[in-house]
């Protein structure tokens, strides 16, 4: 992480205060008196008692936020006009982070991920270019779309940075007692909770029955981001859909589709599939997205009588890798010829 950039760049402050509690409508009732319903809670409230409570406690609230912003800001350094006191600017930095975290990103990924205008994007990618930390590649699949990843410089920068942002956030931890720092972390988890955009979106997870655009537009989002050589067409993931012993997942957070997983039976391995194609789109990160889509997966794979569960990866995919170790994946034997995959490992899931 570089410096607290992945935390503290998310929507902390409340930038428009009409918003949320501010918001509020009238209906009409059988009672005289006039109620107004406020939509962030949902709870009636008489106007001619309440309002002013209401309108009072919600500019407390306002200013409490502004304020915290304000503390951390300064706390942090993040009104510094470089970020660590070092070459990069605190969103420059970010970019870097995002890009060796994501090898093979694009662009418009990070305009999401970030939330930043695409000109800006741009612009601040060009001078990274132009000193070298990062690399632009023409994408096979959209020519309009640049892959990119970082320079042996841009990598030796982003390490840097970490290690300048541990020595930062360590050095503010060791001066609390055990308990604060625990508070501390649970604290901020809520927050991010709270204030994230899928807040409110439930999280589905979904076995296709049929192959349709969302499968195809987040495998073909798949593809770019880990540069996969050998892309199944709209057909053969249909016969994989069929197939016994295998299938399709989505993860659906409230109408848009952010995760895929795909399960194919090994025909060389006896009562063994094969985990595939598990991608979450970067910023529906940290929502447990990947594990939830595994689980359904591990699931399906157990009802049909399947023990053993394979995968390929290759050694720059570490957070991925991470993940399959933590879940209890442990590294085997090639058992495919993927020419692109350097790590092979299996899971057993029987009963």
């Amino acid at each position: 992480m570089v410096g607290t950039v992945a935390d503290v760049n998310e929507r902390t402050g409340v930038s428009d205060p009409t918003r949320g509690a501010c918001a509020t409508v009238r209906h009409r009732t059988n009672s005289p008196q006039s109620l107004i319903v406020a939509k962030s809670n949902y709870f009636v409230i008489p106007s001619n008692t309440m309002r002013t409570k209401v309108q009072s406690e919600i500019t407390t609230q306002i200013s409490a936020i502004r304020e915290f912003n304000r503390f951390y800001t300064a706390r942090l350094g993040l009104l510094r006009r470089r970020h660590l006191d070092g070459e990069f600017s605190l969103t420059e930095a970010r970019i870097l982070y995002e890009i060796g975290s994501n090898p093979k990103t694009t662009a418009s990924t990070l305009c999401r991920t970030l939330e930043l205008d695409a000109g800006y994007i741009s612009r601040l990618l060009s001078v990274l270019a132009k000193h070298k930390l990062v690399r632009r590649a023409a994408s096979a699949a959209d020519g309009r779309e640049k892959l990119l990843t970082l320079s042996v410089i841009g990598e030796k920068a982003v390490s840097s940075l970490n290690e300048q942002s541990i020595a930062q956030i360590q050095g503010m931890l060791v001066k609390l007692q055990l308990a604060d720092r625990e508070a501390l972390a649970t604290s901020l988890a809520k927050v991010r909770s709270i204030l994230s955009d899928q807040r409110q979106a439930s999280l589905q997870i979904v076995r296709l029955k049929t192959v349709n655009n969302d499968a195809l537009e987040i495998l073909r989002e798949y593809y770019e981001a880990v540069h996969v050589f050998e892309r199944d067409k709209p057909q053969t993931i249909q016969k994989i859909i069929d197939a016994p012993a295998s299938g399709v997942w989505l993860a659906y957070l409230g109408e848009d589709v952010v995760g895929c997983v795909v399960l194919r039976k090994l025909t060389s391995i006896p009562s063994a599939s094969e985990c595939k194609r598990l991608y979450v789109r970067p910023h529906a990160r940290g929502n447990n997205i990947a594990a939830k889509l595994l689980d359904a997966q591990e699931t399906f794979a157990r009802s049909k009588g399947i023990e053993w569960t394979y995968l390929d990866s290759y050694d720059d995919l570490k957070t991925a890798i991470a993940l399959y170790e933590k879940r209890g994946y442990q590294r085997c034997e090639r058992y495919n010829k993927n020419p692109q995959a350097t790590l092979f490992m299996r899971k057993y899931i029987g009963l």
